[in-house]
């Protein structure tokens, strides 16, 4: 995949990713795929990074104070370029980790959602049971995974008015993504479900339950 590489101030590099072909859309997870493959580049790319963060069509690369950012563009593009990111790229995705999420078919927008899909209740929530869900990015707030991947009969629009307050757990829909609410906050996703995980907590070893990267698989639970 081409990728496009600027300068984003004086200690950071923002990678465009860009699909071949005018209306053709990054593929799911790419960003998190791009982000494994510098993480497990050389010393000669890494030595420099402070963070690399993927966004949906973007990974920003900041580094430390100092870095020649002309050398680390000309080394990632050499990483990325066809022939080279691709093996790198396989290699690290092939072992993402795969995390299940108990999930109660509970939400309080189930029947919009149905409505919107044409399909029934049951057909809603074993259509995204099913799903190979991926974690494409994190943001909005910690512990929030954007997960792509899902069936496409799934895809709805945002609720035209938010809520004020989304409970912890939620499991929800909006456009072709999936997503969990680790903590209360505003939302305008459609509710399906909720869960018991824990998507963040800062006094783990790893705070963010989900990870780029990460393969989801929902399975229903009573409780």
């Amino acid at each position: 995949m081409p990728v496009t590489i600027l300068p984003y101030g004086d200690r950071a590099l923002l990678l465009e990713l860009v699909a071949a072909g005018v209306g053709v859309d990054v593929r799911a997870g790419a960003s998190a795929q791009v982000s494994a493959a510098i993480r497990a580049a050389g010393p000669r790319v890494t030595a420099g990074l402070v963070d690399i963060v993927p966004a949906e069509r973007t990974v920003l690369v900041t580094t430390r104070p100092g870095t020649d950012l002309v050398a680390l563009r000309a080394d990632l593009l050499a990483l990325l370029s066809a022939g080279e990111a691709g093996p790198g790229v396989d290699t690290v995705a092939g072992e993402a980790r795969l995390v299940t999420i108990p999930v109660r078919y509970d939400g309080p927008d189930l029947d919009d959602v149905a409505r919107h899909t044409g399909l029934t209740v049951a057909e809603v929530t074993a259509a995204h049971e099913a799903s190979h869900w991926e974690v494409a990015f994190c943001g909005f707030v910690p512990g929030f995974a954007y997960l792509v991947g899902g069936d496409p009969r799934l895809e709805v629009p945002r609720r035209s008015t938010p809520r004020t307050v989304v409970p912890a757990g939620a499991v929800a829909l909006a456009g072709r993504y999936s997503g969990i609410y680790p903590r209360p906050s505003p939302g305008g996703w459609q509710l399906i479900g909720s869960t018991s995980a824990v998507l963040f907590d800062p006094h783990r070893e790893s705070p963010a339950l989900l990870r780029p990267g990460d393969r989801v698989r929902f399975v229903a639970s009573p409780t």
